[in-house]
């Protein structure tokens, strides 16, 4: 949620963030009349409060008649604080819910625009010639199904479309990929934590899942529960409703978790394979710290990401997401999109979100400071998942069907430098 002093203050910066995000800029005077109708309701109720308690004083001193009146007075009163109390309770949650409907504001210098409008901040690697070494670029999935790695048809039977198999080596390489990442995050000073893939309403809503995209959630009714498409709502939902000691610096997790996604919409795009599927697993790291230090903080998460994109050898960018594809709780989004040589394009493996107090003000987390608590800020970002095997596979592949293993995954594969075709 953002800061509701900040859209009284300067409701236009908000109008202008609505605008950037491609949302309804009207939703800002909405809020602001709600706002405004809770807190004059707010200030009627307690008026009324007010004078209810001086009657109750005047009652115990009163005799007879006037005191009748005065008990008569009270019972009337007492209706209309109750009635008061009420209508200021409706228009408080009127003001949060259209206040929750709100995306974060996007960080000054964040592009405009939708999907297609990032910004490229750089290029790292070069994509190999395959022609020059000839070698006929084979997809993640032929290579896969070759290694004996990766079984679609399978999956289909067992549990429909979009389900695998990682069968293997295909199961060992995920595995690998992960302890890597775990490792890596470990180094750069994340405590490891295997999450809760299922989640209740208040968590998923207060990380912003269950605005736009709440389609893609799978929700288990009976349970009143949510299964996670990240770990950062189980990390989110850690240290709701409390007061962190963030005075030794920022508390930093990486959760390690199954993730799930409908992938509503999205029929027709990278389905083959394990592009897009609705189960995965993914290390993902989550920071709570002081928001004067939340883009400090971003560009750690980034620079670990990166470290794991070199270490696997892969050519990749880093690209600075535009506002309308943020998502509602990021203020900036940086992604890193590691080349695909089957489509010859860039393909998403990883993002990292200053999410700055957005999260942190749904959730109610906070921090002990001169003027009182004040909201935390949230930073996450995933280090290692298994779409990364797409990347992996189709980068490293060689002319005889084999895929060279860079060097951080062999301790975890046996010391093996190639996965060989088993025929």
């Amino acid at each position: 949620m953002i800061d509701l002093k900040l859209l009284r203050a300067e409701p236009d910066v908000v109008r202008q963030s609505q605008i950037a995000r491609g949302d309804d800029p009207a939703i800002v005077d909405q809020v602001l009349e709600a706002d405004a109708a809770n807190r004059a309701a707010l200030q009627e109720f307690e008026v009324a409060r007010a004078e209810q308690k001086s009657l109750g004083k005047l009652v115990a001193q009163a005799k007879g008649e006037e005191k009748q009146e005065l008990l008569a007075r009270t019972k009337e009163l007492s209706a209309r604080v109750k009635q008061l109390q009420a209508d200021a309770d409706a228009a408080s949650a009127k003001a949060v819910e259209l206040a929750w409907s709100l995306g974060n504001i996007p960080e000054p210098g964040v592009p405009a625009g939708g999907e297609d409008d990032y910004a490229v901040l750089r290029h790292v690697g070069t994509p190999r010639d395959f022609a020059a070494e000839g070698v006929e670029v084979q997809d993640h999935l032929a290579i896969g199904e070759g290694l004996k790695a990766i079984d679609m048809e399978r999956g289909a039977k067992v549990s429909g479309s979009r389900f695998y198999f990682l069968t293997g080596i295909g199961a060992r390489l995920e595995l690998a990929i992960l302890n890597a990442a775990m490792a890596t995050a470990i180094d750069h000073g994340f405590s490891p934590m295997i999450t809760p893939t299922l989640v209740r309403p208040e968590s998923m809503s207060g990380t912003g899942f269950l605005g736009k995209h709440a389609e893609e959630i799978y929700y288990l009714e009976r349970d009143d529960l949510y299964l996670v498409g990240t770990s950062e709502v189980a990390l989110a939902g850690y240290h709701s409703d409390e007061i962190l000691d963030l005075s030794d610096g920022a508390l930093r997790y990486a959760g390690w978790s199954a993730c799930y996604r409908r992938e509503a919409g999205s029929a027709g795009r990278d389905t083959r394979g394990i592009i897009r599927v609705h189960q995965f697993h993914k290390v993902e790291m989550y920071a709570y710290c002081r928001p004067e230090d939340a883009a400090e903080e971003h560009a750690r998460f980034l620079a670990a990401e990166e470290y794991m994109l070199q270490a696997l050898e892969l050519p990749y960018r880093v690209i600075d997401t535009a506002a309308g594809d943020l998502g509602m709780s990021a203020a900036r989004k940086f992604d890193c999109e590691a080349w695909l040589p089957s489509q010859e394009r860039w393909m998403e493996v990883t993002s990292t979100s200053n999410t700055t107090t957005y999260q942190a003000r749904r959730l109610k987390i906070r921090e002990k400071g001169e003027k009182g608590t004040e909201p935390v800020a949230t930073v996450n970002g995933t280090i290692g998942t298994t779409r990364w095997l797409v990347a992996l596979l189709e980068n490293h592949q060689q002319a005889d069907g084999s895929v060279y293993v860079p060097e951080i995954l062999r301790p975890y594969l046996g010391g093996e430098e190639y996965l060989k075709p088993v025929v």
